[in-house]
């Protein structure tokens, strides 16, 4: 195996502390004379990116002032040749093909262990390309076959549907009532019923989601 750069250049974006730390002690174990900056959000990811050149970027897709999709753009526009490894906690069995499509070299869960998250940090360093035996399984079954696994938004009702799109349009509860005539509790119900039914918890997923499998 092509041997690790000592002085590799990573880019950790998240707007979680408590993650960014756990995930930077795990990189250092590996490369210990890595340089590693952190960024809390995509505005500060592009900032960085602009001025510094780096081998690669580790990113959640959730974060402040931008999307995942802009990122991998801009990315790919400033610094082509930057190796970009998604890291999140969304469903990679739903997400993690469309992340590789949009431009991502690898798809990495944040309920991996500390060994996973290694091989995948060895990988895209070497290759620039991970994914676990799953979605690699997943991406076969679909090239072979012409077939690929159901939209989440499929299992939504009408109504459903009708009020995710106006969560995702940023309306609160209130004026989503009295657009439908309904009452404040009843569409926290479908909110709720909605969210977990797409196994999520916050309305920037409902977006993303939205936008992936909203053809």
């Amino acid at each position: 195996m092509k041997e690790l750069k000592a002085n590799v250049r990573i880019i950790v974006a998240d707007d979680h502390g408590i993650v960014r730390m756990g995930l930077i002690q795990t990189v250092k174990r590996l490369l210990p004379d890595a340089i590693i900056t952190e960024v809390e959000d995509f505005k500060y990811l592009y900032k960085v990116i602009s001025k510094e050149e780096l081998d690669l970027a580790i990113m959640d897709v959730n974060m402040p002032n931008g999307t995942v999709q802009e990122a991998i753009d801009y990315i790919k526009n400033r610094q082509p040749n930057l190796k970009i490894l998604i890291f999140s906690s969304q469903d990679e069995d739903l997400y993690a093909m469309r992340y590789l499509k949009m431009g991502a070299g690898g798809y990495l869960s944040k309920q991996s262990s500390s060994s996973v998250i290694e091989t995948a940090l060895t990988s895209m360093l070497t290759t620039g390309r991970y994914a676990s035996e799953a979605v690699k399984e997943a991406m076969f079954f679909e090239s072979v076959s012409g077939t690929k696994k159901t939209s989440p938004v499929e299992v939504l009702s009408d109504r459903e549907l009708q009020i995710a799109n106006k969560l995702a349009e940023g309306l609160p509860l209130k004026e989503i009532s009295n657009q439908l005539n309904l009452h404040s509790s009843t569409i926290s119900t479908y909110k709720n019923r909605l969210f977990e039914k797409l196994k999520i918890k916050s309305i920037p997923e409902l977006v993303e989601i939205l936008r992936l499998y909203k053809q």
